[in-house]
């Protein structure tokens, strides 16, 4: 494990802080004229972008192996999770892996139960899992837990170049409103909606799986950890709280997998693999799902 320097720490609070300051701005603005149609339209385009990069990308593909992608593809993917501002691929994929080997043990890296199954623990550690760990001291070993990205040249590349991805995920959403609005103002109203508010509402929703689910919601597999399904976040989180089977089934690409459980991100795999983008997708099995249903009581 290697050691998280203080102006690194400076950094996530800048890059998280910011955008969620513009959360709080965001409703009184709301109500003005300072939301137009074009915003709408940037921000959910972005939001399915930079969302779907980090749950089609950085986890299912590249932390889980949950299919094969040709290199333009896997390009893409990178760039786009990028765009979410989570951090370089490598790193995240590096965390991913840990916390999978570690669930709500000891040496997870984001686990709520980390002080305690009390409620001034608990609380403590839902504070923890969703926002504290990013400034732990403790840096997860990518050559440990991510060798197989640090020997691919393309993902080491785009994890360099994260920084100049963070400045992309910012000024094309407001290249983008300027252009559609043909002014300056269509470009700043851009810059906040499908800029700073978008990546707090992308930032939050995944820290919640981190957080919410390993504390609450329904346990339908067996799973050795806390990992639990929360139904309320699944549109949001493009089926990423339908995290109980994701733990029982790591490598599967449909987590959500039940009647109703809607999974954005297993369609865009589908919609991938349709168009010859993606091979060798780990779709379920009525035999392995059956295998690893959690016993209800009698």
């Amino acid at each position: 494990m290697g050691s998280r320097k203080t102006a690194e720490r400076v950094l996530i609070g800048v890059f998280t802080g910011v955008p969620f300051l513009a959360l709080f701005a965001a409703v009184p603005l709301a109500w003005g004229s300072f939301l137009g149609w074009s915003d709408v339209l940037v921000t959910a385009v972005f939001y399915l972008i930079s969302a779907g990069g980090i749950t089609v990308g950085y986890h299912r593909y590249f932390t889980h192996g949950s299919f094969k992608a040709g290199r333009g593809l896997k390009i893409f993917l990178a760039i786009a999770g990028s765009l979410a501002m989570e951090g370089p691929v490598i790193t995240w994929v590096a965390d991913h892996r840990r916390h999978h080997k570690h669930s709500d043990k000891e040496n997870d890296p984001h686990s709520p139960w980390r002080f305690g199954d009390d409620w001034k623990a608990l609380a403590k550690g839902l504070g923890w899992a969703h926002y504290g760990w990013l400034f732990n001291g403790d840096r997860t070993s990518k050559q440990r837990f991510a060798k197989d990205l640090l020997n691919d040249r393309d993902i080491v590349t785009l994890h360099r170049w994260f920084p100049g991805l963070v400045a992309v995920s910012f000024l094309l959403p407001a290249a983008l409103g300027g252009l559609l609005t043909m002014s300056w103002q269509g470009a700043l109203t851009a810059l906040f909606w499908a800029g700073f508010v978008r990546i707090t509402l992308v930032h939050h929703v995944t820290w919640s799986i981190n957080s919410i689910c390993h504390t609450f919601g329904k346990e339908e597999f067996e799973v050795r950890d806390k990992s639990r399904n929360v139904w309320w976040l699944a549109i949001p989180s493009l089926g990423e709280s339908w995290h109980n089977l994701h733990h029982s089934d790591p490598t599967c690409a449909r987590h959500g997998v039940l009647k109703g459980q809607v999974d954005i991100s297993a369609r865009i795999i589908w919609l991938f693999e349709k168009a010859g983008w993606a091979r060798d997708v780990r779709w379920p099995t009525e035999a392995r799902l059956a295998a690893k249903r959690a016993k209800q009581p009698a």
